[in-house]
């Protein structure tokens, strides 16, 4: 029993012996990986990083967002009407081939001019019976019928020349003109770049009222709606509607003054910032 005692201590002190210097590596290891300040390195603690934030080599890094909104306004080019050719008629038959032929008239005018036959389609097309209404009954009295054509890709420089012999033609409804510029897509880029120097100044300035360090861009979003630039011109329609033969005669030797088109980009732009 006594030797069993012996043995088994004997055992146990042996491992103990051979435990510690295992234990006393593990600790120094330990220790080790920690920096000593004395020998020239930060000592690093962890910890976490604030939402929005990273750090970077004792620094922290955020950033700042601008809009910005630019215009570049451009001569416009070319333009698209839209017009039509109303017709009356006693019974429906001859109202429809008649107007059939003054539109078939302005098309082949338009052609003569030199207008791709692509760039002429027709929109709308419509006849009803006209009414008279006398008492508690309704008679027809004939019938209306309209065709719509648009026009496209007309220069500018052409634009009262064609609109005066589309007039002679048979065209007497104008609904509405459209200028619009071959040049959009280089103007648009031009204001994008406009943009883009604008919203720098502005992230500049306000990184340096706030002790900052203006960094690199690191979002752009675009905020306008990219679509060819036009405005329409309804008011040769209203006149249309109030005076339809005086409304023809003056807009058949108007001038033709389209003016510019404002081309506006809105962006905007995260740059990021470090604060000491």
């Amino acid at each position: 029993m006594f030797e069993k005692i012996r043995c088994y201590c004997y055992s146990k002190k042996n491992f103990l012996f051979l435990a510690f210097p295992i234990m006393a590596v593990l600790f120094f290891t330990a220790c080790g990986s920690i920096s000593n300040p004395d020998n020239g390195m930060a000592e690093s603690v962890a910890g976490p990083v604030p939402m929005g934030e990273t750090s970077v080599s004792g620094y922290v890094q955020n950033k700042i967002t601008v809009n910005s909104s630019e215009q570049v306004a451009v001569v416009p080019d070319i333009a698209e009407i839209v017009y039509a050719v109303r017709t009356e008629a006693k019974d429906a038959a001859s109202c429809q081939q008649q107007n059939t032929s003054d539109v078939n008239n302005v098309i082949g005018i338009l052609k003569n001019m030199g207008i791709s036959e692509t760039d002429i389609q027709t929109t709308d097309y419509y006849m009803y019976p006209i009414y008279n209404y006398s008492g508690n009954t309704q008679r027809i009295t004939g019938y209306e019928a309209s065709t719509s054509l648009t026009v496209s890709n007309l220069p500018i420089d052409n634009l009262s020349d064609i609109l005066a012999k589309s007039v002679e033609a048979g065209i007497n409804n104008i609904q509405s003109i459209a200028y619009q510029s071959s040049q959009y897509d280089e103007a648009y880029a031009n204001a994008l770049k406009l943009a883009m120097e604008s919203a720098k100044t502005k992230a500049s300035a306000l990184a340096e009222a706030g002790n900052c360090s203006l960094g690199n861009v690191v979002g752009v979003h675009e905020n306008s709606n990219y679509s060819s630039a036009r405005y329409t011109d309804n008011a040769l329609s209203s006149k249309m509607r109030q005076a339809e033969q005086m409304a023809l005669e003056d807009t058949a030797g108007a001038g033709i003054m389209p003016g510019e088109i404002n081309i506006e980009v809105n962006i905007t732009v995260d740059y990021l910032i470090t604060t000491p």
